[in-house]
């Protein structure tokens, strides 16, 4: 009797150790479904999986079409983060003025200001802004007029650039309103670019979601007087092509009729070509770049008539990249 006891009281705890052993089980499966439930939710909130498969389908398919595209792999530092000036901050966006072979850059912050350029990064000119809301971007539109980006607005303003430095008045600008998905989150128009050929602006929104529209006709229906705008809704394009968490500012290339779109939460740029398919991709995180340190808060980007690229970021520094061979990278710091 005494043996059967004990008997009956091995299996009890034989059958309490399995379930304690079944329990643990499942709370492990549990556990790593829910690591694995987090890292899928995290890669895809983060376009994680999307951005690794446009590096490696850049780096194993080269470049195809040389003449065609811009190619951003190719591009080299040649001057890593100088800061513009000790007093300027929150630079926000950044042009080239074809006419005076000069680059445009403007803040949206204390004071808000547009800059005038060298290639090198040096100021040698500042028109404050005033009246202005949130200029997050701006791009050149010839004749000495540009065209500058309200965030909060989300709002195109053309103004005619004076043509000696002074305060421009948010008076002097013809705009064009687009309160499509507004954001009261600063999650805006973030940037502009334009194609004079077609007279087409792109305006570029930020997130929440990614959006890109093409307005067609602004500058004709100004300089003719007779209104003829047309709005496209390019949203396909970033869908399909841009493996980014935000879009912070677009230069479209005149020579190849390619886009590119900056991602200042990804520090990436990427080449779209002119049907908005995936052509190229490049990092400005330091780990993956040849950046000493990854870009702060990339804001803008544009491109000179040699195809130098140039970018800003947050608060106040310069970047340009050449096609050249590799030489002594100018890093300035304060």
């Amino acid at each position: 009797m005494q043996s059967e006891t004990i008997k009956a009281k091995r299996l009890t705890w034989s059958n309490v150790a399995r379930r304690q052993v079944s329990l643990a089980q499942i709370v492990l499966s549990a556990g790593a479904l829910g690591v694995l439930l987090l890292a899928y939710a995290v890669s895809a909130h983060f376009h994680v999986h999307q951005q690794l498969y446009h590096y490696g389908r850049t780096w194993l398919k080269g470049n195809t079409a040389a003449e065609k595209n811009i190619w951003l792999p190719d591009f080299h530092v040649v001057i890593d983060a100088k800061p513009l000036a000790p007093d300027v901050a929150n630079i926000s966006g950044i042009t080239y003025d074809y006419d005076n072979d000069r680059l445009l850059a403007v803040t949206n912050k204390g004071p808000m200001q547009l800059l005038a350029l060298d290639a090198n990064g040096d100021i040698i000119a500042r028109y404050p802004l005033i009246g202005f809301d949130d200029t997050e971007g701006l791009a050149y539109l010839g004749n000495g007029r540009i065209v500058l980006c309200d965030e909060d607005l989300q709002q195109l303003d053309i103004i005619t650039l004076p043509t000696q430095a002074r305060p421009i008045h948010v008076e002097e600008a013809q705009f064009i309103a687009l309160l499509i998905n507004p954001s009261n989150q600063n999650k805006g128009f973030e940037g502009v670019t334009y194609d004079p050929a077609n007279d087409r602006l792109f305006a570029i929104k930020e997130r929440d979601p990614r959006q890109m529209f093409e307005v067609s006709g602004v500058l004709r229906s100004i300089d003719q007087g007779r209104l003829q705008i047309k709005i496209a809704d390019r949203l396909d394009w970033i869908t399909k092509s841009v493996a980014a968490r935000d879009l912070s500012d677009g230069y479209f290339d005149p020579r190849t009729g390619h886009l590119l779109l900056l991602s200042d939460q990804s520090r990436s740029i990427t080449e779209l070509d002119g049907k908005g398919r995936f052509v190229s991709i490049r990092s400005l995180l330091g780990t993956f770049s040849d950046l000493q340190n990854s870009a702060p808060q990339p804001e803008g980007l544009t491109m000179d008539h040699d195809g130098n690229l140039y970018v800003v970021s947050e608060p106040n520094l310069f970047y340009k990249f050449s096609k050249v061979p590799k030489q002594p990278v100018e890093e300035i710091r304060p």
